[in-house]
């Protein structure tokens, strides 16, 4: 048996990984009130109180916003907890998953980013993410390290760009007013059953090294808004799609910068892991599937 430690097992993607545990896997869950990701030492004691042969990092400080009013909070989570389970790992001889983000690119070349491209977040979040990411390297070797960075992450659960758009599909076609997206923002939404299939596979494989994971294509959140609401109605969970107007980023200042392109060269982590990839589209139809009606 693999015994995993789990972390963020009531958010969107630790719902996910709940749902799929592998056999062969003893799973130890937690949650905020089982372990403060803010406490260094909480985090390292739970390490060494069960010994688990992996460690999976799935909770985090995610609020992209917020985090710019709370630097410290952010870097806590996103970088002093995965430091202390990387620290107590390398006591007990086990491995850590690391869940990180395409937030630890600047957005700015073009083309999709690899795994070995260097790190130059934008924001708060992206740095705290980033910090986190160079923390464990310094701590553990890479042969005991899967960093698994991903993008645009969304479930039928918890607080997510897909749940908040059909909720405003809604509420706007109800009014009969037009929903503005910004359009000049690239990457891939990935849905949370994807992506926990994929951390599984990795545990499973015993892989190692940095992997990108989303799903296929690429999208603008003005695509996935319509994708959401054309999807939405075809369920029945919307009567009819708000009008979803196109709008630049200028338009909808925000206080975190964010990459206004982000997809994420998975080529590599699809071979290591003998996953197939599944375009987003597909995958959000999945999704949209399993959202209980409101």
């Amino acid at each position: 048996m693999t015994k995993v430690l789990l972390t963020g097992c009531h958010g969107q993607l630790g719902q996910e990984l709940l749902a799929r545990v592998p056999a062969g896997v003893t799973l130890v869950p937690t949650g905020r009130s089982d372990l403060d990701l803010a406490d260094s030492a909480a985090c390292r004691a739970a390490v060494l109180d069960h010994r688990p042969d992996w460690v999976l990092n799935a909770g985090a400080y995610t609020a992209v916003d917020k985090a710019e009013s709370e630097p410290d909070l952010a870097h806590a989570v996103n970088a002093g907890a995965p430091e202390a389970f990387a620290a107590a790992l390398s006591e007990c001889g086990g491995r850590l998953l690391q869940v990180s983000t395409d937030f630890v690119f600047n957005g700015e070349q073009g083309t999709p980013y690899t795994p070995d491209q260097p790190l130059q977040p934008l924001g708060v979040y992206g740095a705290s993410k980033a910090a986190g990411e160079v923390a464990i390297f310094h701590q553990l070797p890479a042969h005991q390290i899967c960093l698994l960075r991903t993008s645009w992450v969304y479930g039928p659960v918890g607080k997510n760009f897909c749940l908040t758009m059909l909720r405003l599909h809604s509420n706007k076609a109800a009014a009969g007013e037009a929903l503005a997206v910004v359009a000049d923002q690239v990457g891939c939404p990935t849905a949370t059953h994807t992506l926990a299939n994929a951390c599984w596979a990795a545990i499973q494989s015993q892989t190692s090294g940095v992997l990108h994971w989303s799903d296929a294509g690429a999208a603008s959140w003005y695509d996935f808004a319509v994708a959401i609401g054309e999807l939405g109605a075809a369920q029945g969970l919307l009567k009819r799609p708000a009008e979803v107007r196109p709008i630049a980023t200028s338009d909808y200042p925000t206080p975190a910068q964010r990459p206004a392109y982000s997809l994420l060269d998975c080529r590599a982590s699809r071979i290591s892991l003998g996953l197939d990839p599944l375009h987003w589209r597909t995958a959000l139809a999945e999704v949209i599937a399993r959202v209980p009606p409101s």
